[in-house]
């Protein structure tokens, strides 16, 4: 009787925890359901709107005549090096004063707009007067800069014969450079991490060390570059060349002219030949003279002989 009381209770909470289950997970299929639903409403609701949204959009573009205006994208600007010449011709000994308020106006400007690389003139007047003056100024100054030279130019009798602007798009190099940093630090990161972990054989060790040396020298090499192209661009080199003007002279006095100044030349070779002839003929004449005294002592000795 017993038993059967147990069995009787056991099969009802059996029961019991069965219905309590298939509740529970009844319960939950209806919320997931319930969750799906309500996401797809909100869903459908979001897409309907921004439908909406875009055609209210159009349509008043429409309406008005106006497109709709598209965000602006970005641009990437050529990176072009440019190098300015100029030329000026002015009487030979205005040409270092020029040059000088020229490398004045550079360094009022200051280091951070031009700098001076190099300075330099000979002569003093005729056609022998020149001079070179090279700058680096900041690209978007270079222009202005050598109207400022030309205008200076004017108060030294000064007038600029020559003018030219050229430019090297470094855009291609410098992209390729830097991409190929990358990808060296990317190599270089990874043999580190093979030394760190210590992974592989004493030879694949050492190999892995010597790697990191190369790309490391890669690395500096190519940031050097970039360095030196990104200045190229950032600040442009100009070039100005100073001469005086050929003076003007008459076709009877031109000949005149070169004897006169070859004159000196001409004496000089002169001399030169008169010692070359003297030393050579010293030591020729001295042994001339020698046998010539000698025939003479054995003529007069066979005459007293003979006699």
């Amino acid at each position: 009787m017993r038993q059967g009381i147990l069995k009787c209770v056991c099969g009802a909470g059996a029961m019991a925890l069965a219905l309590s289950a298939c509740s529970q997970a009844g319960d939950q299929a209806d919320y997931e359901a319930a969750s799906y639903t309500a996401e797809t409403n909100e869903g459908a609701s979001a897409d309907a709107s921004g439908a909406i949204g875009v055609e209210e959009v159009a349509s008043q573009g429409n309406d008005s005549g106006i497109g709709v205006e598209l965000p602006d994208l970005p641009v990437s600007l050529p990176k072009i090096a440019y190098v300015y010449r100029y030329g000026f011709e002015l009487p030979g000994p205005n040409i270092a004063s020029l040059q000088q308020k020229h490398a004045d106006l550079c360094e009022a400007r200051g280091p951070y707009t031009c700098r001076i690389l190099s300075m330099s003139h000979g002569g003093e007047d005729g056609d022998h007067a020149y001079g070179e003056l090279q700058l680096a100024v900041a690209a978007d100054k270079a222009r202005e800069f050598g109207g400022t030279l030309a205008s200076v130019a004017e108060g030294l009798d000064g007038e600029q014969v020559a003018a030219t602007i050229e430019g090297e798009d470094l855009s291609k190099a410098i992209v390729d450079t830097e991409a190929r940093l990358r990808t060296r630090a990317v190599l270089r990161d990874r043999l580190l991490e093979v030394l760190r972990t210590r992974r592989g054989t004493v030879a694949e060790l050492v190999e892995a060390e010597r790697g990191v040396a190369r790309v490391n020298e890669e690395i500096d090499q190519a940031r050097s570059w970039v360095e030196e192209m990104k200045t190229r661009v950032a600040f442009s080199r100009v070039t100005v060349t100073y001469s005086s003007g050929t003076p003007v002279t008459s076709d009877f006095l031109t000949p005149i002219q070169g004897a006169v100044g070859s004159l000196g030349s001409i004496l000089g070779f002169i001399v030169a030949a008169l010692i070359v002839l003297s030393a050579v003929a010293l030591p020729v004449g001295l042994f001339a003279w020698l046998g010539r005294l000698l025939n003479r002592r054995l003529r007069l000795r066979e005459r007293m002989a003979e006699a």
